[in-house]
């Protein structure tokens, strides 16, 4: 019997997590498409754009997954609300724990989905999505060297500006600054593309500024030898947003950082924030649950849904805010990402306490 209303609960909430997340992430990919259409060129035509959507799908489908467990949730057992079967189920002897317990069953497999995408799917197809889309966007404009999209980074005395890098580890406009011992610029130089060798980089098509005591001279090559110890894993690691590595990679970078003396905060708040990410997804249920025991027992699917975004749309805030903020102030990173995770728990055990 007890098998039965599980799964009978559990298919509903899937169900409704489902279809909120086909609404959520459907429309978030044609506000992205409309978005990409002002850069359409002769390089990047509207089908490279269609490309480039698609490709960012499971990153916003990872995104939206707290937002949408909630919802679905408010939704899934809301209906059940309505019709009295939680009531029913209440009378029949079936516990509020059972009933959580119950709804949390299809949670897991959709945090096991969320673990899964951000570790092993997001960092790729977001590398393939930024990087095909900045090279062809920049191809249908003026060349590789007027590249838009890249990061900077330090390598000694030497500071680098990276274009973009494709997944087979070919980087794009690659730019470099070398100071001397007294930080006076000594030489610059620009290499169109670039390949790694194993040792360091072979570079092609490369423009070289040296700076002398009272001229400059421009020296270009077809090819150069690099020899660096930046491999096309760390190089895909810096050009890629903190929130699209894996935990593996974010941990491993801000060691690297940390060793470097240069600031790791923005990768540290990512980290936590995908290594807490089950415990905000278990909270934002919990909340959900308690507002169908709660305040939200009898008032009609429209309100659900209002205070189910409204609710989503706060902790996505507080997040955003609070772990940025609190390397501001210096305090750990951990305690901004898990501040509005604890807060969704105790809001979500007080409402259930109260409705008995």
């Amino acid at each position: 019997m007890m098998n039965r209303i599980d799964l009978y609960i559990s298919r509903h909430v899937l169900g409704a997590i489902f279809v909120v997340m086909l609404v959520i992430v459907g429309l978030d990919l044609l506000f992205a498409l409309v978005d990409q259409l002002p850069d359409l060129t002769d390089g990047y035509q509207f089908n490279d754009a269609l490309y480039f959507v698609a490709m960012t799908a499971p990153r916003r489908i990872y995104e939206h997954i707290p937002l949408c467990s909630l919802i679905g949730c408010l939704l899934g057992l809301g209906t059940l609300a309505t019709t009295s079967e939680l009531t029913v189920m209440r009378a029949a002897g079936v516990s509020t724990l059972r009933i959580i317990t119950a709804v949390m069953k299809p949670v897991m497999v959709i945090i096991l989905l969320a673990l899964a995408l951000g570790e092993y799917v997001v960092p790729k197809t977001e590398q393939e999505a930024q990087s095909f889309r900045t090279i062809e966007v920049a191809n249908g404009r003026r060349g590789a060297s007027s590249l838009e999209q890249g990061v900077w980074h330090r390598e000694g005395n030497t500071f680098l500006y990276v274009s973009a890098i494709s997944p087979n580890g070919e980087l794009f406009g690659l730019t470099r600054y070398q100071f001397d011992d007294n930080w006076k610029l000594v030489r610059s130089s620009y290499a169109k593309t670039g390949v790694y060798t194993g040792d360091g980089w072979a570079l092609s098509n490369i423009m070289d500024t040296e700076f002398l005591a009272d001229s400059t001279r421009i020296v270009r090559q077809k090819s150069e030898q690099w020899d660096s110890g930046m491999t096309p894993s760390l190089l895909t690691t810096i050009i890629m947003e903190p929130g699209n590595l894996p935990i593996s990679g974010l941990h491993a970078y801000s060691g690297y950082l940390d060793e470097q003396g240069l600031s790791a905060a923005d990768y540290q708040v990512a980290f936590w924030s995908k290594v807490l990410q089950p415990l905000a997804i278990t909270g934002l249920v919990l909340v959900a649950v308690s507002f169908i025991f709660g305040p939200l027992r009898s008032v009609t699917v429209g309100q659900r849904l209002i205070a189910g975004v409204i609710v989503g749309l706060v902790f996505k805030l507080l997040q955003d805010l609070l772990g940025p903020a609190s390397t501001v102030y210096g305090l750990p990173p951990l305690a901004g990402v898990l501040l509005p995770i604890l807060l969704s728990f105790l809001i979500g055990w007080r409402l259930l306490r109260r409705a008995g």
